[in-house]
C-alpha cells in the first residue's frame, strides 16, 4: 500500500521509512529541476506540502530522520554550477503555527522564559512572510561583495553577479553604514511580472512556468546574468547575518534602518504589544492577502528588543524569539469508508479511517487519522467531550476533513444531519491484529485514570513491534547502520534460514559469522544483494561495534525515552555499567538509586518507571546481555566546558531566581559543563537558592551541600 496518503500518525514506524525516503527523493528531484533547469513539475502548494511532511513525519519518528533530510538542509543543497560561501552566520528557520491559541502559546512561552509577567510589556513585530528565496547579502566598507543563496543553512551558492542585476538591491551603503554588514531579505517575483512572463513565454513558444516563487529561484540560479536581469526579481529585507556595529537596538529599529540605506522592506510591518492587536493584524493581513502583489504564506512574528532576543536565543534550528503563523488549513465534506488499525513500535493502536478520496488544499485525502478509542467516541484527553453534542464517528459518517498545518489530515466533526441509517458503529478490539495478544488500556496508578492509548501486550511476541523495534534500533539517531532499511529488515526478519534470520537487535552482528559458516545460503546469491553491496554492510555493521553511549540508551527502544532523554541519561551515568546497575537497583522505590534517578532533571515519575521495568522484563535483559558481547558502548563524553568551575558538577536551583528565569540558569549551567538536578541529593554539589526557598535548602544543608545565592553564582562562574 501507498504511504503518500497515510496520515503522519497513523504510519508504523516502516511505513514512516518508507515515506521519508520517497520524500527525500522527490523533494531533491524537484530542488534539482528549479534550482538547476528552471522547469518545475509541480505547483508551489504542492511543493510547500511535500516538505510539511516531511518535516510532520521526522518529529513523530525522530529516529529515522535521514542524512539526506530536507530539513537538515534548512534550504536547498547549494548547486555544483556555482561557487559556494559559507555563511558567517548561519540562516535558519523558523517554528510554525497555525491557528490563534498557537500564538498566544508562542507568546506566553516568551513572557515564561524571560521570567515576566504577561502584561504586554513586550513588543513584537508582524509582517507578511513572504513567499520567495531566501538571500544573505555581504557588504563591506560601503560596497556589495558577494550574495548567497540559504543552501543547506551553513553554505549557499554565490550568486552575486545575478543579485546585481536587481535593481532594489543596493551596490553601496551609505557612509555611516558598519564596515561589515550582512543583509539577509527574501528575492521574490511580483505577481504581474510573473504573469507577464508567462504570456511572453507562451508567445514564444516555450514552456511556461508553475508560480512566481519557482521562477524567481530558477531566475537566480542562471549562469547567464542577462537572463536573470531579464526577469525583473525584487528584494524585501528584512533580517541580517554578521554585523560588525548594531545600528539600532531593536527588530522595527534595524528594518527602519535597511529602508534608510535604501532597501525596499515591507509597508505592513507593524509594531504590536498586545496578542489582540497582533491577530488583528494577522487577520487584516490575510484579507489583503489576494490583492497583494507578491505571494505570501502566513505573518511571521518577531520579539522586537535585540537584547530580549538575544536572552531567548535558539533552539537546534530555529529561534526561539519568532514564529511564523501560516494561513488556515482548508477543510472538505468526504465519507468514512472503513476504519483500520495499525500497530507501532511501543504497541499502540493507532485507527486510520479509510476515506472516500478527496481534494484538500491540493492535495487528495484517502486515509485520517482518528487518535485512539476516546476520539472515536466524541471524548477528550481529560474526559471532556468533544465535537458538537460529543457525536462518535461511525463507518459511513459524512465527515469534514482538515489537513491541519496544511499537511495532517484529521476528522474534525461529523454532519449528523447525513448519518445514514446503515451507519455502524465501531468497536475497538480488544485483541492485537497482528499477533492476537490482549489488547489493554493501562490504568494510571496515582490518578486511577486509563490511559488514552490501547496497547498490544504481546512485546516482542508481536510481529508488528518487534520488526518496528528492529528498524528503530538501526534508525539515525540510534545505531545508524547504512543498508539495514526497512525493507532489509523485513527480509532478514521473515526469514526462516537460521543462517539469514535477525529477530533481535544481536541478531545483526552475528549475522557475517553466521553466513560465513553457511555452506548454502549466502546472501550475496540473493536477488537484490551482491559481493559489493553485502560487503558494504557487513562493513556498516562492524562500523558500529563501538557506540555512543546515548545512542546504545536510544536504540534499546525504551518507552518514553526520546533522544534528548537517552542523552540526559548518558550524561548523568557516564558508562553503561553504571547505567543499567542503577536502572536495576532503582526498581526499589526507596533505593537511593530510585531517588537519583528522579532527580536529574528531565527525568520525571513516568519516563523513571518506564525504565525501571525495562529492566526488570528478563527477555529484555537476555537481549541487552547478547547485544552487549557484540557491541561496546563508549563512555559519555566529558563536559565540553572543563575549565569551568562548575563543569562536571551537579546543580540545584531553588527559590524566585531574580536575576534570570529558571530556563536561563538551566541552560547558563549546562553550557559551562555542570549537570542540573531537579532536587537536593547526597550527589548534589551546588544549590544556587533564590529568595523563598525551602525544603531543598534545609536539605542542602542537612546534607552538607554546598549554597550560594545568586549573585554567588555570578561570581563563581565569573559573569
Amino acid at each position: 500500500m501507498s504511504t503518500e496518503s497515510v496520515a503522519v500518525e497513523d504510519l508504523t514506524l516502516e511505513d514512516a521509512a518508507a515515506e521519508l525516503e520517497r520524500l527525500a527523493k522527490a523533494l531533491a528531484h524537484h530542488d534539482a529541476l528549479y534550482h538547476g533547469k528552471d522547469a518545475p513539475e509541480i505547483s508551489d502548494a504542492d511543493y510547500d506540502a511535500l516538505k510539511r511532511r516531511n518535516e510532520e513525519i521526522e518529529a513523530s519518528f525522530p529516529e529515522l530522520i535521514r542524512a539526506d533530510s530536507p530539513s537538515r538542509k534548512v534550504g536547498a543543497a547549494p548547486s555544483a554550477i556555482f561557487q559556494q560561501i559559507t555563511h558567517a552566520r548561519p540562516m535558519l528557520s523558523l517554528d510554525n503555527v497555525f491557528s490563534d491559541d498557537d500564538v498566544r502559546d508562542f507568546i506566553s512561552s516568551v513572557y515564561r522564559f524571560l521570567g515576566l509577567l504577561p502584561d504586554n510589556s513586550i513588543a513584537f513585530t508582524a509582517e507578511p512572510k513572504i513567499d520567495g528565496l531566501s538571500m544573505s547579502l555581504r557588504y563591506e566598507n560601503g560596497r556589495l561583495v558577494s550574495a548567497a543563496t540559504r543552501g543547506d543553512g551553513t553554505t549557499g551558492e554565490n550568486v552575486t553577479a545575478n543579485i546585481r542585476t536587481i535593481r532594489e538591491i543596493p551596490q553601496t551603503l551609505p557612509s555611516d553604514a558598519p564596515a561589515v554588514v550582512e543583509v539577509r531579505g527574501e528575492v521574490y517575483m511580483a505577481k504581474g511580472d510573473f504573469l507577464a512572463l508567462n504570456e511572453q513565454m507562451a508567445a514564444e513558444g516555450k514552456q511556461t512556468y508553475v508560480n512566481p516563487r519557482n521562477t524567481a529561484a530558477g531566475s537566480l540560479r542562471q549562469l547567464d546574468p542577462t537572463i536573470t536581469a531579464s526577469r525583473k526579481l525584487k528584494f524585501f529585507a528584512y533580517a541580517w547575518g554578521e554585523i560588525s556595529e548594531m545600528p539600532a537596538d531593536t527588530q522595527f529599529g534595524m528594518v527602519e534602518v535597511f529602508k534608510r540605506w535604501g532597501f525596499p522592506v515591507n509597508p505592513l510591518m507593524q509594531r504590536l504589544s498586545s496578542i489582540e492587536a497582533i491577530l488583528d493584524h494577522y487577520n487584516d493581513i490575510g484579507l489583503k492577502r489576494p490583492d497583494l502583489d507578491y505571494d505570501i504564506d502566513g505573518v511571521v512574528y518577531k520579539v522586537d528588543r535585540l537584547d530580549l532576543q538575544q536572552r531567548l536565543g535558539f533552539r537546534s534550528r530555529s529561534p526561539r524569539w519568532a514564529t511564523a503563523h501560516k494561513f488556515p488549513a482548508e477543510q472538505a465534506f468526504t465519507t468514512v469508508e472503513n476504519i483500520d488499525i495499525q500497530v507501532g513500535r511501543t504497541g499502540a493502536l493507532t485507527p486510520v479511517a479509510r476515506l472516500t478520496p478527496v481534494t484538500v488544499g491540493g492535495v487528495v485525502v484517502t486515509n485520517a487519522t482518528l487518535h485512539n478509542a476516546d476520539y472515536i467516541e466524541g471524548i477528550g484527553n481529560s474526559g471532556e467531550r468533544i465535537r458538537e453534542e460529543g457525536h462518535d464517528i461511525r463507518i459511513g459518517d459524512t465527515v469534514i476533513v482538515q489537513r491541519a498545518g496544511d499537511v495532517i489530515p484529521q476528522v474534525l466533526d461529523v454532519v449528523m444531519e447525513k448519518r445514514p441509517a446503515t451507519a455502524e458503529r465501531y468497536r475497538f478490539p480488544k485483541i492485537c491484529p497482528v499477533c492476537g495478544s490482549h489488547a489493554v488500556r493501562e490504568r494510571n496508578e496515582k490518578t486511577g485514570k486509563l490511559d488514552s492509548v490501547t496497547r498490544c501486550t504481546g512485546g516482542f511476541v508481536c510481529r508488528a513491534q518487534a520488526v518496528e523495534h528492529l528498524k528503530h534500533f538501526v534508525s539515525r539517531n540510534a545505531f545508524d547502520i547504512e543498508g539495514l532499511g526497512s525493507k532489509q529488515i523485513d527480509f532478514f526478519f521473515e526469514a526462516e534460514d537460521p543462517a539469514l534470520s535477525i529477530k533481535t537487535a544481536p541478531d545483526i552482528f552475528t549475522l557475517e559469522k553466521r553466513q560465513s559458516e553457511s555452506p548454502l545460503t549466502k546472501l550475496e546469491n540473493i536477488d537484490g544483494f551482491g559481493k559489493v553491496s553485502v560487503r558494504k554492510l557487513y562493513d556498516a555493521i562492524n562500523d558500529r561495534r563501538q557506540v555512543a553511549l546515548h545512542r546504545l540508551i536510544y536504540a534499546l527502544g525504551i518507552r518514553h525515552v526520546g533522544e534528548t532523554t537517552a542523552k540526559l541519561l548518558a550524561r548523568s551515568y557516564g558508562s553503561y555499567a553504571a547505567f543499567s546497575e542503577a536502572m536495576k537497583a532503582a526498581a526499589d522505590t526507596t533505593s537511593e538509586a530510585w531517588s537519583d534517578l528522579n532527580t536529574i532533571d528531565g527525568i520525571g515519575e513516568v519516563v523513571a518507571r518506564a525504565i525501571v521495568e525495562f529492566y526488570k522484563e528478563p527477555r529484555n535483559i537476555d537481549v541487552v546481555s547478547r547485544l552487549l558481547e557484540q557491541v561496546t558502548p563508549l563512555d559519555a563524553e566529558a563536559p565540553v566546558s572543563s575549565s569551568s568551575p562548575v563543569a562536571g558538577k551537579t546543580v540545584v536551583f531553588t527559590g524566585s531566581l531574580e536575576k534570570m528565569t529558571r530556563d536561563e540558569a538551566k541552560a547558563m549551567a549546562e553550557r559551562l559543563g555542570a549537570k542540573v538536578a531537579g532536587s537536593v541529593s547526597k550527589k548534589t554539589d551546588l544549590l544556587v537558592a533564590g529568595p523563598g526557598a525551602g525544603s531543598k535548602l534545609e536539605k542542602a544543608r542537612e546534607l552538607g551541600v554546598e549554597t550560594t545565592d545568586e549573585d554567588g553564582w555570578f561570581v563563581l562562574i565569573g559573569g
